[in-house]
């Protein structure tokens, strides 16, 4: 009687095979992660952006002429507690890919351990990113 199985030889190639597989896959799954990050902070901008134009817009037909004073004040990007600036506000946390406040008119998105910086200009209405490793990736 002859019993079917996998011998030593095949089941160290097999193995062999996985571990080359996953040495492949681990560092594109991390770039894969930091894409997403990305494009995730450049729909946020996004976001943002077209919600101080509509605040704006809604202010003008009620005759007043000036942006939103300041975008958040309980949550990240909540319209100062006066009007909903976004939908869904965002709360804050330091974690990638989340954004935080940073005091004043200024917003952080974190990436890669490090911090990218917005700043909302009352003035012009302007939400630009002023400093951080990933300014030219996240805002035009």
């Amino acid at each position: 009687m002859k019993k079917a199985g996998f011998t030593m030889i095949e089941l160290v190639f097999v193995i062999v095979i996985l571990g080359i597989l996953a040495s492949i896959a681990i560092p594109r799954m991390s770039a894969t992660r930091l894409d997403a990050q990305i494009t995730k902070g450049r729909s946020d901008v996004a976001s943002v952006r077209s919600a101080i134009i509509s605040e704006r817009q809604s202010r003008m037909l009620q005759g007043q002429t000036n942006y939103i004073t300041t975008l958040s004040k309980k949550a990240v990007f909540d319209g100062n507690g006066s009007s909903t600036l976004l939908m869904y506000p965002m709360t804050s946390s330091t974690e990638d890919g989340h954004w935080s406040n940073g005091g004043g008119n200024t917003y952080v998105y974190h990436l890669e351990g490090g911090s990218n910086t917005f700043t909302y200009t009352q003035a012009n209405g302007t939400f630009m990113c002023t400093s951080g490793t990933y300014c030219s990736k996240l805002a035009d």
